[in-house]
């Protein structure tokens, strides 16, 4: 088992997981760890809930890009998903306005423009385009970004878009070509037809999406680019999800990184209980990290102990990123 934040040349870190087991703190963690070993980190929350703020103890909330204070080459943005979806539907609305202008359909479009920005993949397709601008973008700023991602079940949408929005973006293509070669060559002589394509807007629109998806999705399964990793916490459900969620990312050939397994009570902290709760708490954690490490030792990259209050501020993540490269359950 490799054990701790052994970054390498990694460009991109995903961090998933089931709501509520410590994404955020992780990949908090992270970010700063990278940093202290003199990368330019980025660390974007794609979290609808932020709590960066929070984290960090500095107001970085508006979408802004932040440095943090006393930590040098670390940059975070909070990602407004409302601000997101809103320039997103306006983009599509545009899009397909325009493309049923070119394609000369008497009909209105409204409704059309409607089902497309209500659907309920709408959500995951703005946020897989924020990503795809981040990595293509602003990421190249950087030596490494940190995605804190949504819940598991956003998360698992994002990744199967990664392989959709690629073969759907190939057929548009294709399907505004032949209509507008067939249009043009009713018009006008055959040698001038590409040239007319070319200049279609809807057509170099999707030509420039694709041409960012491509380099998103590449780098997406390019093992020395991209690594996913997982958090999950001694208990059923966390490390269900987990398991699945690498199946998932696996499936779509995306390379996994490792499991941090987060919250574990540490035997000296359960001495001081006289109430004996979390004595029986403790011999639970301990059947779940025997599963853990049955079924995803090889993943596991450090445990991360329970800790008695809230994690805020610089100092308790460096004692986070101490207890991943060091800390042993007892």
């Amino acid at each position: 088992m490799s054990r701790g934040l052994d970054i390498g040349r990694t460009k991109y870190i995903f961090l998933g997981g089931k709501g509520g087991v410590g994404k955020t703190v992780l990949a908090g963690a992270v970010a700063l760890e990278s940093a202290q070993q003199g990368k330019t980190v980025l660390l974007a929350s794609l979290n609808p809930v932020h709590s960066l703020s929070t984290l960090f103890m500095q107001n970085v909330s508006g979408g802004r890009f932040c440095k943090i204070e006393g930590v040098d080459g670390l940059t975070v943005v909070e990602v407004e998903i409302s601000d997101l979806i809103e320039r997103y539907r306006q983009n599509m609305e545009a899009r397909l306005k325009e493309f049923f202008k070119w394609a000369e359909i008497p009909i209105n479009p409204e409704p059309f423009i409607q089902i497309a920005t209500t659907n309920p993949a709408f959500q995951e397709s703005a946020m897989f385009d924020k990503v795809m601008d981040i990595m293509v973008n602003e990421g190249q700023n950087y030596d490494l970004v940190v995605f804190d991602t949504a819940a598991v079940a956003n998360a698992v949408r994002l990744i199967g878009l990664s392989k959709l929005y690629g073969l759907w973006l190939a057929r548009m293509i294709q399907s505004r070509k032949e209509a507008q070669e067939y249009r043009l060559r009713l018009s006008i002589r055959k040698e001038k037809v590409m040239e007319e394509i070319k200049k279609d807007p809807v057509v170099a629109d999707l030509l420039n999406l694709y041409d960012k998806f491509a380099k998103t999705r590449e780098a997406i399964v390019d093992p020395e680019k991209t690594r996913f990793y997982f958090v999950t916490t001694p208990e059923s459900l966390p490390i269900s999800v987990v398991k699945r969620f690498i199946s998932m990312v696996q499936s779509f050939n995306i390379p996994v990184g490792g499991v941090f397994v987060n919250m574990v009570l540490d035997r000296e902290d359960v001495a001081s209980d006289p109430s004996g709760y979390l004595a029986a708490k403790l011999e639970e954690q301990r059947s779940y990290l025997s599963t853990i490490e049955r079924d995803m030792g090889q993943y596991i990259r450090g445990y991360v102990r329970m800790y008695p209050t809230e994690i805020r501020g610089i100092k308790a993540l460096y004692n986070i990123t101490d207890d991943i490269r060091q800390y042993v359950p007892s």
